[in-house]
């Protein structure tokens, strides 16, 4: 054999530069002398293009190009390495984007993975050089932080994301607004291995989900603790619906100039077998993660409105019953179609029917929101804002979509007589809301001093446990028949 250079490449006439494999054998004359060589080559390119595509993609998440769990892992080893060395820690972000299941069913997969590649650029954008922004898959995110000397250090980066995603993403000329739920693990502290830091952040995650999503969270021991308790609550609630367990409570709307009823709010009960009445903030968020929430929603929308046209059926003056929409159930394809068969099913006058939506239920998808606000209104439903000035701080909205009433969110008004910002804030949007023709409902009315301001503002309408705490259906019709009106300007 003749033996050949290693790294032998052809060069064409244009200067291109081929790999190649090649393979040699002398040519022996009689007397068995080599006189020559026969020389094959083989052009490799190709072989060796894919053969680095596999290899990058064996390492590189294919929709995002970060690197994926493998080479996390790497990276990983490096990072803990170095913090033994030096008495360092390293800490890992779980990242998960806020409701991107809904983002995905409305507007398709491929919107979805145009915004999944805008939170990639944009988480890179807030990390160093040396940590490792890494693809979990579909809508979750891992960052690694090496070399940190506490804990909170890693919050500095948490924060900074949180801020950075808080911006709209343009897609396709249409803004998109996410959120995204953190959670932080610590190494050693949290764990030895990645597995068990991941294992740890991703607890911490869905504390920060539970917590209200948008914010971040470290891992504590007791998350443990409230991971098997979340498990438990989301096995019961998968039947809860078909045992009948679920119960409504109203509560009542007044106007703040006349003391007069003007309509009521469903407020969702869970009657738990063994843990007894348990309130709508422990369990919807669960009900909207394990894709529960559309059917809970639809008996809460049905049994609603079956409750409000019997009251009419039993002589009580007409009243609009409103009813909390989440993201989820609005988003959810059939949701129009789902409010009209209700309204024919129980025969309520759709004049009588309030939805509640949040500024996170209107804003993430402007057009697609618009067009079912819309045809909610020729429908004839009445459409509120609920928890306002909590959300978003874009007011565009409430000029492009069909609003009725805005209703500021109790934390303000339960502030307002300490806080000067808070009183500000209120007595803007009771403003905004005349300026724009929508009633304004203050909820979280609890003292006589908090009622008196509202109506020195002129709000419209009051709601909360001065006037009266959610009732039972039958304690509700009892207060209907027989309350007087409240002498709002001398006392309770």
């Amino acid at each position: 054999t003749v033996d050949m250079a290693a790294g032998v490449v052809l060069v064409q006439r244009n200067g291109h530069e081929v790999g190649i494999e090649d393979s040699a054998a002398p040519i022996h004359d009689r007397d068995g002398k080599v006189t020559g060589a026969v020389l094959v080559f083989h052009d490799v390119t190709r072989a060796r293009e894919l053969a680095e595509k596999m290899a990058h993609l064996a390492h590189y998440d294919a929709l995002t190009d970060l690197p994926n769990r493998v080479l996390l892992n790497e990276r990983f080893v490096q990072a803990t390495a170095l913090a033994r060395r030096h008495g360092r820690k390293a800490a890992i972000l779980f990242l998960d984007v806020d409701r991107f299941k809904h983002i995905n069913d409305s507007l398709g997969h491929g919107m979805g993975d145009k915004l999944l590649l805008s939170v990639a650029t944009r988480l890179l954008a807030c990390v160093r050089v040396s940590d490792t922004v890494s693809r979990q898959g579909g809508d979750e995110f891992l960052v690694l932080l090496p070399d940190i000397e506490r804990p909170q250090d890693a919050a500095h980066f948490a924060k900074k994301i949180l801020t950075a995603l808080a911006l709209p993403h343009r897609i396709d000329a249409q803004d998109l607004h996410v959120t995204m739920s953190i959670g932080i693990g610590v190494y050693p502290d949290d764990g030895r291995d990645l597995d068990t830091v991941i294992k740890s952040s991703d607890t911490a995650m869905y504390n920060a989900k539970e917590n209200g999503r948008n914010n971040y969270q470290f891992f504590t021991q007791d998350m443990n603790t409230r991971v098997v308790e979340r498990l438990c609550t989301e096995a019961s609630l998968r039947g809860a619906l078909e045992r009948g367990e679920f119960s409504l409570h109203y509560q009542p709307k007044i106007n703040l100039k006349t003391g007069a009823l003007t309509g009521t709010e469903a407020l969702i009960r869970w009657l738990h077998p063994i843990r007894g009445t348990i309130p709508p903030e422990q369990f919807i968020s669960i009900a909207e993660d394990c894709g529960l929430i559309t059917p809970i929603g639809n008996w809460v929308l049905r049994e609603a409105c079956r409750q409000a046209k019997a009251w009419v059926d039993a002589g009580v003056e007409a009243m609009p019953v409103a009813v909390n929409i989440s993201a989820v159930q609005f988003r959810h394809k059939g949701f129009l179609e789902d409010v009209r068969d209700i309204l024919t099913e129980t025969g309520l006058e759709p004049g009588c029917l309030e939805l509640e939506l949040t500024e996170s239920v209107l804003m993430p998808d402007a057009k697609s929101t618009g067009s079912t606000l819309r045809a909610l209104k020729t429908l004839g439903v009445q459409l509120s804002v609920d928890d306002f000035g909590t959300g978003y701080s874009s007011l565009s909205y409430l000029t492009q979509f069909p609003i009725d009433t805005l209703k500021i969110d109790q934390s303000f008004v339960h502030k307002m007589l300490l806080n000067a910002n808070d009183a500000s804030v209120i007595s803007a949007v009771i403003s905004m809301g005349r300026d724009l023709n929508q009633r304004v409902i203050a909820e979280g009315v609890e003292t006589e001093e908090q009622l008196r301001f509202l109506q020195t503002r002129q709000c419209n309408e009051g709601q909360g446990f001065y006037f009266c705490h959610p009732l039972n259906v039958e304690d509700f019709a009892t207060f209907v028949r027989t309350r007087a009106l409240p002498e709002l300007h001398g006392g309770h």
